[in-house]
């Protein structure tokens, strides 16, 4: 009887390592795919964002329903709209509209603060909340007013205000999602990705964006790898993780991106970090540390 349930249980461990690999590494190499893109002057929302959804959305719809996977039910379509809007319009979109006068390092340090905003949320939900959680969100959010007060967000009124927005609006949907009516994990990532692409490509029309020529390699090698790596492969890892692990785990990423990010931004686009910036950092995953820790003690 051990036997089988060892074979069971081992593709099953695999995968959400896989998962968790994919979305620590890759995502945290997306800020820095922002920056080039933007370096090349394409529009943030239309393009950068919106496109990259849209396409990525269509080839995993399309290749799933070629596969026979069940299409959304029109009483799922609004429910993968709304995490559309959440998780690309405004934890997407809102980072992409940062990253033109913050660093890419510094983006990802503020939306470390992620897994601080679900726990909250979880707790506004009625689950129950230890004093071990409690504690890392105290950190938590220390360090992150320690980064919006401190250090050179303060520069960048409206950088801040974004880098607010963005943690908020994907906490929120991720934690809504839960327990909602939604396709096959691989069908919601393709349907929220279509229907955020569509939103953020038509808030960019009507913020007046538009392509002023072709764009140059760096540009195209920029969004195709954020289409093909950071839209469908990685974005699809972390919705499969929502629907198989806890909210915490499956946002853990957050404290592994900043030093990926931080490390290539250092290394491929020379950003510069104060120490006020490091020190911040240090802080909130600190604080995520504490969450996850208390999390896996009451497990």
């Amino acid at each position: 009887m051990s036997s089988p349930e060892t074979t069971s249980a081992a593709p099953r461990s695999g995968l959400v390592v896989l998962a968790l690999f994919l979305v620590y590494v890759v995502w945290g190499s997306t800020y820095l795919g922002i920056h080039l893109a933007l370096e090349s002057g394409l529009p943030p929302l239309t393009v950068i964002s919106g496109s990259r959804f849209v396409v990525a959305g269509g080839v995993l719809y399309a290749l799933l329903r070629w596969r026979g996977v069940a299409a959304p039910t029109r009483a799922q379509w609004p429910t993968l709209a709304v995490m559309g809007l959440c998780l690309l319009f405004f934890g997407n979109g809102m980072v992409v509209l940062a990253e033109r006068d913050v660093s890419s390092g510094l983006a990802a340090v503020a939306v470390a603060s992620v897994p601080l905003w679900m726990a909250l949320f979880s707790a506004f939900r009625g689950e129950k909340v230890t004093r071990g959680e409690w504690l890392g969100i105290a950190i938590g959010f220390a360090g992150v007013l320690w980064l919006n007060a401190g250090s050179s967000l303060t520069a960048t009124p409206l950088g801040l205000v974004l880098l607010l927005i963005a943690p908020l609006g994907w906490a929120a949907g991720s934690i809504w999602s839960r327990g909602r009516d939604l396709p096959s994990p691989f069908m919601t990532a393709a349907g929220q990705m279509l229907c955020g692409g569509v939103i953020l490509i038509t808030a960019g029309l009507l913020r007046g964006e538009r392509l002023h020529g072709p764009p140059d390699l760096q540009g195209l090698l920029s969004v195709g790898y954020l289409t093909v790596f950071g839209s469908i492969i990685a974005f699809t890892a972390y919705v499969w993780l929502l629907h198989n692990v806890r909210p915490v785990l499956a946002s853990s990423y957050a404290y592994v991106n900043p030093v990926i990010a931080v490390a290539l931004g250092v290394w491929i686009a020379h950003e510069r970090f104060s120490v006020s910036d490091l020190g911040a950092m240090a802080v909130i995953l600190a604080g995520v540390v504490v969450i996850t820790l208390a999390r896996l003690r009451r497990a």
